[in-house]
């Protein structure tokens, strides 16, 4: 499908603070300050990436009337030096060429040298009164606790999975895409957190697609994601306790190189769900929107299998090996040792 060299993230990028999707609680607090003149000389946004730190920092600009010739994006990761810095500070002392504030976006500011850190500090300590600095960080402990204590400090959560899936849902309604039922959660899984990811995975699926509809085998096929058969023989074998048909699956996730961690993630991601149609009558419509049809019926026949090997107990001992496979030379080990642990009564 062509895309006319599309990139969603910046196409669809929040135009003003209604538009921001999981930030409540920042976007709230600074447009209460902003209406009441409360508008601090330095800001610090933390959180991991694609969680919309520089999208809202330039709303913030953008909020206050400050003009593109008065707003200035810098990344910390190629200016990191004591001189990058204070070229910053002679520059800062510059009024504003059209608005009432010059607005200075320090992106990755954790990569500075500690010698820029402290040059820095002496213009955060006393910032001219026409200067707002905006720091955004994806690692807040490697921030001096000196810098911190002068920037008013702002935590972005990771979106849910719902608020992923419903970005994923509005921007393909925008581009008059169809996707299978299904389709948007693999998509927001493997976004992991990250609107930029999502919208990166999603940019990639529709450059490849030869059609308007959008099916999950073909997210599948394109992002190179586990094949739901996979997930399912995994579940089932479990469930049947059925030690070779559980290997089987591993092995062939790890010819087809598929990441551990991801298929696993999806087996959680899975048994979730059939937990909830077992024991949360409420939540079975939830559920049944999540997956595709062939993948609910699937869902439903475990949920309504009550003696079967699929409990809580199997859930905690599935996520316990998520972090056992970080710290494996082997990754598919950990989870051939919880099929075993599973099936076998192996203690």
């Amino acid at each position: 499908m062509q895309t006319n060299n599309l990139v969603l993230y910046r196409k669809y990028r929040p135009q003003n603070f209604s538009e921001v999707l999981g930030q409540d609680h920042i976007v709230d607090t600074i447009q209460k300050a902003i209406s009441l003149g409360n508008i601090a000389h330095a800001y610090l946004f933390s959180g991991t990436r694609g969680t919309g730190k520089t999208s809202i920092a330039r709303l913030l600009a953008q909020e206050i009337k400050t003009s593109s010739n008065d707003l200035n994006e810098i990344d910390a990761a190629s200016n990191r030096g004591i001189d990058d810095i204070r070229e910053l500070r002679e520059a800062v002392t510059v009024m504003p060429f059209e608005s009432d504030y010059k607005v200075y976006i320090i992106d990755e500011v954790h990569m500075l040298t500690k010698e820029a850190f402290n040059a820095l500090l002496k213009t955060l300590e006393e910032p001219p009164k026409h200067v707002i600095f905006v720091l955004a960080t994806t690692e807040i402990e490697k921030i001096p606790d000196t810098i911190l204590s002068r920037c008013q400090s702002f935590i972005f959560k990771k979106p849910s999975l719902e608020i992923l899936k419903k970005s994923v849902l509005d921007i393909c309604k925008k581009e008059k895409l169809e996707l299978e039922n299904g389709a948007e959660d693999l998509i927001a899984l493997l976004g992991d957190g990250s609107f930029r990811d999502t919208l990166g995975i999603l940019q990639k699926v529709i450059s490849a697609s030869s059609d308007s509809k959008i099916s999950t085998k073909e997210v599948e096929k394109i992002t190179g994601a586990p094949k739901g058969e996979l997930v399912n023989d995994f579940i089932f074998a479990i469930a049947e306790k059925d030690l070779n048909k559980g290997l089987k699956a591993v092995q062939q996730a790890t010819e087809d190189s598929i990441d551990a961690q991801l298929f696993l993630k999806l087996i959680l991601h899975k048994l979730r769900a059939i937990l909830l149609v077992r024991f949360a009558n409420d939540m079975v419509k939830v559920v049944q929107d999540d997956f595709s049809e062939k993948d609910f019926e699937f869902i439903e026949k475990l949920a309504k299998t009550k003696d079967s090997n699929l409990n809580s107990q199997t859930l905690i001992e599935l996520i316990e090996s998520s972090d056992k496979i970080k710290l494996s030379y082997i990754s598919q080990l950990p989870l051939e040792l919880v099929l075993i642990k599973l099936i076998k009564d192996v203690k």
